[in-house]
């Protein structure tokens, strides 16, 4: 696909010629809150899945910014994977004011998708008329290289794609906000941190929170109410998404206006097949970072921050496993290709300042810690939830911290009761985009503020874990000793080719690290 002039350069011609687009100083136009179009942040939306479009929403209602361009290597389906039926489509005739997108059948995706929902809420939310100048690529490159004057990206790929995006767009000056991970490679992760350090664009990690709900947990601990933290247990009933034993090997056709080579990226290359996409990539070593990737950032970064958390020292899991009968002998399933269906995993960290060396242990696919015996008879822990235990006591928190409560209850009471105080009713974080816009963590960064709590560069350590944890579930659940220093695992020597990946020719991150 061919463009022959950047966007801003068609909106002034198209001002100039009289099609409706006009570029006026603002004093002229005037109104509360009016922002002339050439004072818009820019963003393109690069992956069009079912999250990109459900994000892409509350980003369009911003009369701070204008989306000007997609990209995804899909064309445009109906054949996504969401978590409900007909949410997705619910939400796209509420925003665009359009019953028809909830009658549709199937869930949709895709790049031409998208460029219909921008154009069409633009249409009908801006008073310049229907919108024109949203522009759709298949390759992020493309993009890149043609949208010259664009200041933001929003990266909602697979996570395999993550590092090779966020880097190509920092290098060009552009704004980046991502989802998480940064990475799924150990060593990706670090090349996009350092990247942020050396280019300083803006840069804002989706899953980030501002710490209000940890901060209170803090407090708490700082005056004593448990003695000294030794452990926070973090449980999630992640995957909702299908993890497989063996690759496929079926070769289905590969769906039209589908690019796999695209999709594939810097992966080596391996036939089509559903499998590997659409919310399923999630479950690929390859392609996604499993359960503690998509949910324990949203819980743990503020912990991180909270406790002053480096990288962890060592690593050890507990992967579930999969069995077959062959020739009539039942056996285990060992492979290094997808994550199981459920684990525990184990993280030290080192003692730091004032602060003794603790243990975080992670839970998803169902596990949850032992019962506290300071729960009443009759109460269980809920399906997710954070647990954070003292050498004299013990905080019982929902997943992200939030509704936090000392047990038992009666030394809550007692504890509170001794400070003269009322029990807290702790804020909510600010995690995604929502209320108002002017309020979002990286729109006042992305316009030349200050940085967002979610800034790239604070988020080495918590990837460092995460894809960490990776590596010892695709080992078998082996003990790894880190050292973040060199970047590498001093136990296990043949690990270390678990923290990078094996690149096709011409996508290898030319990043150096320190």
């Amino acid at each position: 696909m061919a463009h022959e002039m950047t966007r801003r350069k068609f909106l002034g011609e198209a001002a100039i010629s009289g099609a409706g687009l006009s570029v006026v100083p603002r004093h002229v136009l005037g109104g509360r809150g009016y922002i002339a179009p050439n004072d818009k942040l820019t963003l393109a939306l690069i992956g069009c899945g079912t999250q990109g479009l459900r994000e892409i929403l509350p980003i369009l209602a911003m009369p701070e910014v204008e989306v000007v361009a997609v990209c995804d290597p899909n064309k445009k389906s109906t054949d996504y994977v969401d978590w409900s039926k007909h949410g997705l489509r619910r939400q796209l005739a509420r925003a665009l004011e359009a019953p028809d997108w909830e009658k549709g059948p199937g869930i949709p995706g895709g790049r031409e998708i998208a460029r219909e929902v921008v154009e069409t809420y633009y249409a009908k939310k801006r008073p310049s008329g229907r919108f024109q100048g949203c522009t759709s690529y298949a390759d992020f490159r493309e993009l890149l290289a043609q949208e010259k004057e664009l200041d933001a990206v929003k990266v909602m790929t697979p996570d395999h794609l993550h590092a090779y995006i966020a880097i190509a767009a920092m290098e060009q000056g552009k704004s980046v906000m991502m989802h998480k991970p940064l990475a799924n490679r150990v060593i990706e992760a670090r090349q996009v941190v350092e990247t942020a350090r050396k280019t300083e664009v803006p840069t804002h990690f989706s899953p980030a929170n501002d710490g209000k709900l940890i901060g209170v947990i803090k407090e708490w601990i700082d005056d004593g109410a448990i003695g000294t933290l030794r452990e926070i247990h973090n449980w999630s009933s992640r995957p909702f998404w299908p993890h497989y034993a063996k690759l496929p090997t079926e070769t289905p056709p590969l769906p039209e206006g589908f690019d796999w080579d695209l999709w594939l990226g810097p992966s080596l290359e391996r036939p089509y097949h559903p499998n590997y996409t659409h919310a399923v990539f999630r479950g690929w070593y390859e392609f996604g970072g499993g359960p503690i990737a998509d949910m324990g950032h949203y819980s743990l970064w503020s912990v991180f921050r909270m406790f002053d958390l480096d990288s962890p020292v060592s690593v050890e899991s507990t992967p579930s496993h999969y069995c077959e009968v062959v020739d009539g002998v039942s056996g285990e399933i060992k492979n290094d290709y997808s994550f199981p269906v459920a684990c525990t995993i184990r993280f030290k960290f080192a003692a730091k300042g004032n602060r003794p060396g603790l243990d975080l242990f992670w839970y998803d696919g169902g596990i949850k810690p032992a019962t506290p015996e300071e729960l009443e008879a009759d109460e269980e822990l809920e399906r997710e939830g954070m647990l954070l235990v003292g050498d004299s006591g013990k905080i019982l928190a929902g997943f992200r911290g939030e509704k936090p409560r000392i047990i038992p209850e009666s030394k809550m009471r007692a504890y509170f009761a001794a400070k003269g105080i009322p029990e807290p009713q702790p804020e909510g974080d600010r995690t995604r985009e929502d209320g108002d816009p002017r309020e979002v963590p990286w729109l006042e960064a992305f316009q030349g503020g200050k940085p967002s709590f979610g800034d790239f560069r604070l988020a080495g350590p918590i990837s460092d874990m995460v894809n960490l944890g990776a590596v010892s579930l695709r080992l078998g659940g082996k003990r790894l000793l880190w050292d973040a220093k060199s970047m590498k695992i001093t136990n296990v020597p043949e690990a270390n080719k678990y923290l990078v990946r094996e690149c096709r020719k011409g996508w290898e991150l030319n990043v150096p690290l320190g």
